[in-house]
């Protein structure tokens, strides 16, 4: 079996797109926020590589494909935002604090909570760009001086967590309105999050892509800022 699959050009390709489907189907059945689909994937995914002995650097050579659409995909959300212009010119000020004051939030919480529990400096600058999008993030960690690696397991965990708790949130703090929900969620749970605000509708889709690309830049902004002076 593992013969037949690592030979295969595009398996991770194949393997991806079906477990993905399958985690899907299975959210559609039971509708529980803790099935979701990027979550129990990534869980087979995993399992399966292990039961087979594959190497990830075989799977993840099969599978660049995917890779090489996030940019067109990233680039499609430009087109809720587009469709939302006239909202967003309507609310550009209080659209552009919540975003800031979100990224700050974000920012100072992992250090605050870093230092409370100890952690390494090192750590603590890995866990700091946490609710961006990990081609950002990424580049955020190791200027400075975190561990890259894992800072993408980190904003991959971010994402899921805002993705499947996202609702029980806003019910619980009684956020109703569309624009603060997205704003919400692409602030905190980047692309990942950005998925469930175009599942609650189109405003909330086009407010957290917005939101990507704001918490993105504020993020780059803010984590030298803050390194310099808790450091």
């Amino acid at each position: 079996m593992r013969e037949v699959l690592s030979g295969s050009e595009h398996f991770g390709l194949l393997l991806s797109i079906f477990f993905f489907l399958a985690a899907v189907q299975l959210k559609a059945r039971f509708r529980l926020s803790i099935l979701n689909p990027l979550l129990i994937s990534t869980i087979c995914i995993i399992l399966t590589l292990l039961a087979l002995h594959i190497p990830y650097e075989e799977y993840k050579k099969s599978a660049d494909l995917l890779s090489y659409l996030l940019t067109p995909a990233t680039v499609c959300l430009a087109i809720p935002m587009y469709r939302q212009l006239s909202l967003l010119r309507r609310n550009i000020a209080a659209i552009m604090i919540s975003i800031v004051c979100g990224s700050l939030s974000s920012v100072l919480s992992v250090l605050f909570l870093g230092k409370l529990f100890r952690l390494p400096a090192e750590h603590i600058l890995t866990l700091m760009p946490k609710s961006i999008t990990t081609a950002i993030g990424m580049g955020v960690s190791k200027e400075a001086g975190g561990f890259v690696t894992l800072t993408v397991a980190a904003i991959i965990l971010t994402g899921i967590l805002g993705n499947m708790l996202a609702e029980q949130v806003f019910r619980i703090f009684s956020i109703r309105h569309p624009i603060a929900k997205g704003l919400a969620l692409g602030t905190s749970a980047h692309a990942v999050g950005t998925a469930k605000a175009l599942e609650l509708g189109e405003i909330e889709g086009a407010m957290s892509s917005l939101a990507i690309v704001t918490a993105g830049v504020t993020t780059v902004i803010l984590v030298p800022l803050v390194t310099a002076i808790a450091f």
